[in-house]
């Protein structure tokens, strides 16, 4: 496809059936920042936690107000934002249903484009999901769930050589929602231009091009890639590859195509206990 059509398949915003480009981010960007509020208000909240000595390497996690101590499960949300916005502070809205049904939820910040490259970002959540499992022996399992370029780097962190780390986390299910698994295609256009990518730096974060190492490190795990009917043809087919790169490796995964939504709402519906994502969610806890 020529520059111009490349550009476009890689601007979600493009793509909303909703509203225009410039109104659906704003819209996103208001409906996070109010869905974390509301985390805030029914959720006991430690904000600010270390999980490395950097300035952007902390993490806010969600705790339900009531319930037991010991043997909470752990939902690790990775934000999106092509690896160039968002933080922390609008990642919290996921847990407005999840603390309400016993579940923890940690928000994950790293340092975005341009003071972080994607080696560094990758190291980050990697690190950050590390010192999880260290102070939090109570977890009794750990979720990942990670949103556009948020999915990729929660489908880095499966593809882990934990060996490296002195301790293998117990991930048992990962969502991975409208995310981008090979970054090659991505080089030439504008989302590139913060990130500096070469195609060396690319191709050792492109997780459809590490399967194998997935398997060898998350072979246990649940994952489910999930994408919307609305997204761009582009993100579908990389959501699509992927999976069936997983399933042919006999890895446990299942594919949603959700109908009637875009790259925003799809995860943003999170926030709404009875959306189809978030009942996988929590089915999938309940039955480990």
């Amino acid at each position: 496809m020529d520059q111009n059509e490349l550009e476009r398949q890689y601007s979600p915003s493009q793509w909303s059936h909703r509203m225009t480009a410039d109104d659906v981010i704003k819209a996103h960007v208001a409906f996070v920042k109010e869905g974390t509020q509301r985390a805030c208000n029914v959720a006991k909240t430690m904000l600010d936690v270390p999980y490395g000595k950097g300035d952007g390497e902390k993490m806010d996690i969600y705790l339900p107000t009531t319930g037991p101590s010991q043997g909470i499960p752990l939902v690790v949300y990775i934000h999106g934002g092509y690896w160039q916005f968002f933080s922390k502070e609008e990642s919290g809205f996921i847990a407005v249903p999840l603390v309400q049904k016993g579940v923890a939820v940690a928000a994950v910040d790293y340092d975005i484009a341009p003071k972080g490259n994607m080696d560094l970002m990758v190291s980050q959540v990697r690190r950050s999901i590390v010192s999880i499992v260290q102070q939090y022996s109570h977890i009794s399992g750990v979720y990942l769930c990670g949103h556009s370029a948020g999915a990729h780097l929660a489908a880095m962190v499966l593809c882990t050589d934990w060996s490296q780390h002195g301790i293998t986390p117990q991930i048992k299910g990962a969502f991975l929602v409208s995310g981008i698994y090979d970054l090659l295609p991505i080089l030439s256009t504008y989302v590139n231009e913060p990130l500096k990518m070469t195609e060396e730096v690319a191709l050792r974060n492109s997780p459809s091009r590490l399967v194998p190492e997935l398997k060898r490190s998350s072979s246990a795990c649940h994952i489910v890639v999930a994408v919307g009917q609305h997204d761009s043809p582009e993100f579908w087919k990389q959501s699509d590859n992927f999976f069936k790169a997983l399933k042919s490796s006999g890895l446990k995964v299942t594919f949603e195509d959700v109908p009637n939504k875009d790259h925003f709402d799809i995860i943003e519906q999170l926030v709404d206990e009875d959306y189809h994502l978030t009942q996988l969610l929590l089915k999938m806890i309940k039955e480990n």
